[in-house]
């Protein structure tokens, strides 16, 4: 936050009230006070408005107007407008997003929730020659594009990630079921889990079962698969699964309904958002019985308990306005504001899409409130995965960091 003066740093500390503010934005000079502004700057922003994945939106625009009110509205010193452009849920929606936003004049593209519209609109962006900031995690499959740079993860990586964690302390007898949902993010993140924990001699024996791929799931949905798992002998030692939102709701009241009684595994999705709260039936509930005794856990690049200077300041605020603690959604679409940040200044004036796009490549290490990391050649982040497990934070349940699990990117 080094970008932000001394006059800026005593108001947030006064708003905040928060004492790790002074280390992350004393760094400032006065002169900065009389500097001028550029010239404005307009930013497109693709979010769902609508449908399952709008809350998701939600938090992507959340975490990027953060990071704008922390920088008196700018971006590298240059007054910014936020477009937002829907994003539906296909291809063509995407496509008729980006077609606007280029109309419109925007000087860089940011967000996408789906992975089915980030790879959609692969040649669109690229064609436009302007760079777009995924903020949410994307398909393994959306390789050597030069204008898309993405600040959350590959969907291959917490399943790598666990899976070494799961190879080195679960035995090498122990029986995994391996649930998601049908289509090639579930494949992404199974792709990890053999990967990381596929070494050694050691290998996944269960098939992965694949259910519908339902946006609201009723209270029956995943009964069938779940029931074909646990009726196999000897009963799973484990449980790896992929899903999200609402249907990481369902899939975990149904697991416990049919009466599993292990450990959960999953990407960090399946708890992050509403979910935990969701599945919180109070101090005397049964499944929150169930979830503190047999234990969930997840492997994610983020969690808002960590305790770094940038984390303090990020997590602050967006608790100040929004009442609720920030997921990775928001943590993402926050760095994507930052890494635009520097490479606008980098530019300076009359910033054009091509410059900035040229800048996104010498921005170097990025102070992120999920730790240091930094862009690689495949234009994702290189970043430590954590171990989250969900337990007790006062009277509600939290995803609460216990260990790092590895370096991916």
């Amino acid at each position: 936050m080094s970008q932000m003066n001394r006059r800026r740093a005593l108001q947030l500390l006064a708003a905040l009230g928060t004492t790790g503010l002074a280390a992350a934005c004393g760094s400032g000079t006065d002169t900065a006070d009389e500097a001028k502004p550029g010239s404005p700057i307009k930013i497109g922003l693709i979010v769902p408005g609508s449908g399952p994945n709008k809350v998701i939106g939600d938090e992507i625009t959340n975490g990027f107007q953060t990071f704008l009110t922390l920088n008196e509205g700018q971006l590298g010193g240059h007054p910014v407008t936020v477009v937002p452009a829907e994003e539906g849920d296909t291809a063509k929606t995407g496509q008729a997003a980006v077609d606007r936003l280029v109309k419109e004049g925007v000087l860089a593209l940011t967000g996408v929730v789906s992975s089915a519209v980030m790879l959609g609109i692969r040649d669109a962006v690229e064609q436009a020659r302007m760079p777009l900031i995924g903020s949410n995690a994307s398909p393994i499959s959306l390789q050597s594009v030069v204008y898309i740079w993405r600040t959350s993860y590959v969907l291959n990586e917490p399943g790598e990630a666990l899976g070494e964690y799961l190879r080195q302390t679960l035995d090498e007898s122990s029986r995994i079921a391996i649930f998601g949902t049908q289509g090639q993010s579930s494949r992404d993140v199974f792709d990890g889990l053999r990967k990381g924990y596929e070494q050694g001699g050691r290998r996944l024996t269960e098939d992965p079962i694949f259910t519908t791929d339902f946006p609201n799931p009723g209270k029956g949905a995943y009964t069938g698969s779940i029931r074909k798992a646990l009726d196999r002998r000897p009963r799973p030692d484990a449980v790896f699964c992929h899903y999200t939102g609402a249907q990481a709701v369902q899939f975990v009241k149904q697991l416990y309904a049919e009466g599993y009684r292990g450990p959960i595994y999953a990407p960090g999705f399946l708890t992050e958002g509403t979910v935990l709260s969701q599945l919180d039936d109070g101090e005397k509930g049964e499944e929150r019985a169930l979830i503190e005794k047999n234990g969930i856990h997840t492997a994610l690049n983020y969690s808002a308990d960590l305790n770094n200077t940038a984390n303090r300041v990020f997590a602050s605020a967006y608790r100040k306005t929004y009442n609720v603690s920030p997921t990775t959604y928001a943590m993402a679409s926050y760095d994507a504001a930052q890494v635009l940040d520097k490479a606008i200044r980098l530019v300076g004036e009359n910033p054009t899409p091509q410059q900035v796009n040229l800048a996104l490549g010498k921005i170097g290490q990025i102070d992120s409130p999920r730790g240091a990391w930094q862009f690689n050649q495949s234009r994702t982040p290189q970043q430590k995965w954590y171990l989250r497990q969900v337990q007790l934070d006062g009277r509600m349940l939290a995803n609460v960091v216990i260990n790092e699990l590895a370096t991916l990117g």
